[in-house]
């Protein structure tokens, strides 16, 4: 599975998770997210997206929810509002991260 972006495919796996995150870059991550049927990316996403890239540059993993809470000062249900299908399979994958381990 691909998507589209600037005239390249960019690889997904079956769930929409980018293969090679590398390639991932602000502009790809909003055309993940119209792809969750998130439309405009306002700073609270883009705080919530940073914590992950982070994260995942510095250790390889997605960081666990409480942390991203804690730096954001949001609550759970605020980052669910945020991304409807969670902070794994949506807030992860807008980030341009690999599927997480225990995502199903």
């Amino acid at each position: 599975m691909a998507i589209e972006f600037n005239g390249n495919p960019i690889e997904m796996d079956g769930d929409g998770f980018m293969l090679e995150p590398q390639l991932w870059n602000d502009e790809l991550a909003t055309l993940i997210a119209k792809e969750d049927d998130i439309q405009d990316l306002t700073d609270n996403h883009w705080a919530v997206i940073r914590i992950i890239r982070r994260s995942y540059e510095e250790t390889g993993m997605a960081p666990m929810i409480r942390s991203i809470c804690k730096e954001t000062g949001l609550k759970l249900r605020d980052i669910y509002e945020l991304f409807p299908l969670g902070p794994a399979r949506g807030a992860c994958r807008v980030a341009g991260l690999p599927k997480p381990d225990g995502c199903v």
